[in-house]
C-alpha cells in the first residue's frame, strides 16, 4: 500500500453566486485538469437568510452533471422539463444536464435559520454531452452508512465502499463520494484507486493527514511519535480541500473533536474543456451553438 502525497491543500474562498448567495469555492472556472473528471465545488452554508435566501434563480446547464448534499435546510428546486422537489437535510440530488436544461434553486432555512450543503460538478465526456437530460434525488434515508468498531461513520452517496455501494448510478466519471466522520484521537485509513483523481474537503474538526512527502509550502510536523516516516499535515480548520497525487490510500487521524470531511475520487477523462458559466463542452464553437440555442430557444432539446 502507498500513501498518496498531497499536491497542494487549498482554503476555499468567499464568493457570491445566483442572485447573491453568498458561500465559500474550493475550486472551479479555470484550469481544472489536476481535479478532472470534477469541474467546480461550493460550499454553501450560513446562519442568517441574507446569505442565502436570494438563491440560484432560473440558469441553464449544458455538458456536465451537478451534485447537491444537503446537510441543513432545505432546497427546493425546479426546471424547463416540469421537475420540481425540494431536496431536505441529508439529501442528494444529482442532475445530469446532458443537452441542455434550465433550472432554478431556492434554499430555505431549518426553524433556526440554518443552511448547508455542497455542490459538486462532474465534467461529462465528450461522448456524452448531449445525452438526455436526467435527475436521481436520493433521500437521506437511502444512502447506505458504514459503522466501523472505532465509530467511523461512513455514508457512501456513490460507488462501492467496504462492501455498500451508494443508491446514485450511471454515472458517466465512476466516482466514490463518501461523507465521512472519524471520532476523536482515532486513526484510520481508506483506499482509493490508484488511476483516480481524488481531493478531501474538511467541514468539520480537524485532524492531520499523513503525506507521503511534504509538499513544497505546507506546514508539516514530523516530531510526533508516530514511528510512520511519513510526515503530518496539521489541518486544524475547516474548508480545507485537500488535493491528493497518486497512491492507494488516504490515512487521517483525527483531533480532540474529532473530524468530518468529504472523500471524492474519479476517473479523469482527460479531454479538452471550453467553459462558459454553467456551460461546459469541449470546443469554443461547441460554446458558440449552446448560446445561439439559448438565444433562438433551442436549448431544450
Amino acid at each position: 500500500m502507498s500513501i498518496r502525497p498531497v499536491r497542494r491543500v487549498v482554503t476555499a474562498q468567499p464568493t457570491m453566486e445566483g442572485a447573491g448567495v453568498k458561500l465559500h469555492r474550493a475550486f472551479g472556472f479555470g484550469n481544472t485538469d489536476e481535479f478532472d473528471p470534477f469541474l467546480l465545488f461550493d460550499d454553501f452554508r450560513g446562519d442568517r437568510k441574507g446569505d442565502y435566501q436570494a438563491g440560484f434563480p432560473w440558469h441553464p446547464h449544458r455538458g456536465i452533471e451537478t451534485i447537491t448534499y444537503v446537510l441543513a435546510g432545505t432546497v427546493h428546486h425546479g426546471d424547463s422539463l416540469g421537475n420540481v422537489g425540494a431536496l431536505g437535510a441529508g439529501d442528494v440530488q444529482w442532475m445530469t444536464a446532458g443537452s441542455g436544461i434550465i433550472h432554478q434553486e431556492m434554499p430555505e432555512g431549518d426553524a433556526q435559520g440554518r443552511m448547508h450543503g455542497f455542490q459538486l460538478w462532474a465534467n461529462l465526456p465528450k461522448s456524452l454531452k448531449m445525452t438526455t437530460p436526467r435527475y436521481q434525488e436520493v433521500g437521506s434515508r437511502d444512502i447506505p452508512e458504514i459503522v466501523d468498531d472505532d465509530g467511523t461513520r461512513v455514508k457512501v452517496v456513490v460507488g462501492d465502499f467496504w462492501g455498500k455501494r451508494g443508491p446514485v448510478d450511471g454515472i458517466a466519471a465512476d466516482p466514490l463520494y463518501l461523507d465521512i466522520t472519524v471520532p476523536a484521537n482515532v486513526r484510520k485509513t481508506f483506499p482509493i484507486e490508484t488511476t483516480r483523481h481524488a481531493f478531501a474537503y474538511i467541514f468539520e474538526g480537524s485532524g492531520t493527514f499523513r503525506d507521503a512527502s511534504a509538499p513544497q509550502g505546507v506546514l508539516t510536523d514530523t516530531t510526533g511519535t508516530d514511528i510512520d516516516d511519513a510526515p503530518v499535515l496539521d489541518l486544524s480548520g475547516n474548508r480545507s480541500l485537500i488535493l491528493f497525487d497518486r497512491g492507494d490510500e488516504v490515512t487521517v487521524t483525527a483531533g480532540p473533536e474529532g473530524i468530518r470531511f468529504l472523500l471524492a475520487s474519479g476517473k479523469p477523462l482527460g479531454e479538452p474543456i471550453a467553459w462558459h458559466g454553467p456551460i461546459v463542452m469541449n470546443t469554443p464553437d461547441e460554446i458558440q451553438n449552446a448560446l445561439y440555442d439559448l438565444r433562438a430557444g433551442t436549448f431544450i432539446k
